[in-house]
């Protein structure tokens, strides 16, 4: 029995682009959860409190959808597409959304040095384990240049498979960990070496899986990105949500 693919306004989860003032991401929502409760979920994401909040539904061009005027509604009541836009607007700017904004307000805890080495499944712990940034290995212990080895990082490859969940920690270059689904193990033609191409669950890409003309998987715009074996890391690692 052929299996069913739900798609569109049937689909149990949505997905939409959050527009305020402060923030803009693209987020999931389930089409069962109630228009107050999303308005609770959206509060600290946008910075806008929910007993002000006006949610205004339009397509992408701009062009207005709906109105979610009724908290007692369910967001699968309103006529939504995924990758709509959620404009998220605050009816009382003046009041309390400050908060979410200033940064001066909200108290900072660090921790010591000597304390956050001791600690596993740390950037600094994956960085030592990897030895990037600083803890890069010395001339005499380097593999061989990756810019001119076919075979470059052929052994960290072979334990990355297609399909598996994972993370890519920062690198010099980079400040976040991003997460998603390893779409691609191999070889390209932009440079020599093994490359792992990932679908990242939000917009932190560079490409759609297609580089220099050569298409080596799908994926919606600024969600593909390459990245060498050794920086990724598979396994049991969920999409980071509010």
């Amino acid at each position: 029995m052929a299996a069913t693919v739900v798609t569109g306004a049937q689909a149990p989860v949505v997905v939409l682009n959050v527009a305020s003032a402060a923030a803009a991401s693209e987020r999931r929502f389930d089409r069962a959860i109630s228009i107050a409760a999303l308005k609770a979920r959206l509060e600290p994401l946008t910075g806008v409190p929910a007993t002000s909040m006006r949610l205004v539904a339009r397509t992408a061009a701009g062009a207005r959808v709906c109105e979610l005027d009724e908290d007692d509604r369910l967001l699968g009541f309103y006529p939504l597409q995924d990758y709509m836009v959620l404009d998220v607007i605050d009816t009382n700017p003046s009041q309390s959304s400050r908060m979410y904004t200033d940064l001066s307000l909200v108290d900072k805890y660090e921790m010591p040095d000597d304390e956050y080495a001791k600690r596993t499944g740390t950037v600094l712990e994956f960085k030592q384990r990897n030895r990037l940034g600083r803890f890069a290995e010395t001339d005499a212990a380097k593999p061989p240049d990756e810019g001119s080895d076919p075979d470059a990082f052929s052994a960290d490859a072979d334990r990355i498979t297609v399909g598996a969940r994972c993370r890519v920690m920062p690198d010099a270059a980079a400040t976040i960990e991003k997460r998603g689904i390893v779409a691609f193990v191999g070889k390209t033609k932009f440079k020599p070496g093994y490359w792992v191409g990932i679908v990242y669950d939000e917009p932190l890409g560079k490409n759609d899986g297609v580089v220099g003309g050569e298409r080596y998987f799908t994926c919606p715009p600024l969600r593909g990105a390459f990245v060498r074996p050794n920086r990724v890391e598979t396994g049991d690692f969920p999409e980071i949500d509010l």
